[in-house]
């Protein structure tokens, strides 16, 4: 059985441990956290055995970024790979609930936890994490990096940018996009095309004016 260790001691983190132990995939070694009070902690029965750059020494074992923000998750992998680590390090998680016929295709660092479905020709790009019962329709492509939380739901040919991060509930209308860095709120339900780097809410989902003001002054 392959060894893995996980980045960062987070609430993911204790979820994607609860999954890997039950289906069997992965011997889990640990926990790398930068939190210095964490040093020697257990998480759920898993060691934290050191810092995020200690990620070197383990060159035997998998890795996977279980940080909840596809930004922070971004960061993580660019400075492990200044450190020397490709991407071929990194492992993916996938429940054995899990609907994912052939001719999808899930990127390496990805994380899908239970009951996520995709359909048809759905393209899941790197270190994608989907909560539970996300649903991913025919021809959907996700780059790199991007966060669904639990219960999204995307119609067909949707195209969502890297590091974008959809809400709880939340949903895309068919052949629309989510830009780069873009946020879709809790329960929004998106018709149109979210522009790289905007926050959307509502139903229909539209422009928050007032984190967009609250930006433009800080």
């Amino acid at each position: 059985m392959s060894e893995l260790i996980l980045i960062s001691a987070s609430g993911l983190a204790r979820e994607v441990l609860a999954m890997v132990r039950s289906s069997g995939q992965y011997d889990i070694v640990g926990l790398l956290d930068d939190d210095k009070e964490l040093a020697g902690v257990t998480v759920d029965g898993a060691p934290v055995l050191g810092g995020i750059d200690d990620a070197v020494k383990f060159i035997h074992a998998f890795l996977l970024v279980c940080m909840s923000s596809g930004r922070r998750r971004q960061a993580v992998v660019e400075r492990l790979a200044r450190l020397g680590l490709q991407e071929s390090r990194y492992a993916t998680a996938i429940d054995p609930s899990v609907q994912y016929p052939e001719g999808c295709r899930v990127g390496r660092g990805s994380i899908l936890l239970r009951n996520v479905t995709l359909t048809a020709g759905v393209t899941l790009g790197a270190h994608v994490v989907a909560m539970p019962s996300v649903t991913f329709s025919h021809d959907d492509d996700v780059a790199d990096f991007a966060t669904f939380a639990a219960g999204v739901s995307l119609g067909g040919g949707v195209r969502i940018g890297r590091a974008a991060c959809l809400g709880m509930h939340s949903s895309v209308r068919d052949r629309t996009s989510v830009g780069d860095y873009a946020s879709v709120g809790m329960g929004a339900a998106v018709l149109s095309n979210v522009p790289d780097g905007e926050t959307w809410v509502g139903v229909p989902a539209h422009e928050n004016d007032v984190q967009v003001f609250a930006q433009d002054n800080h």
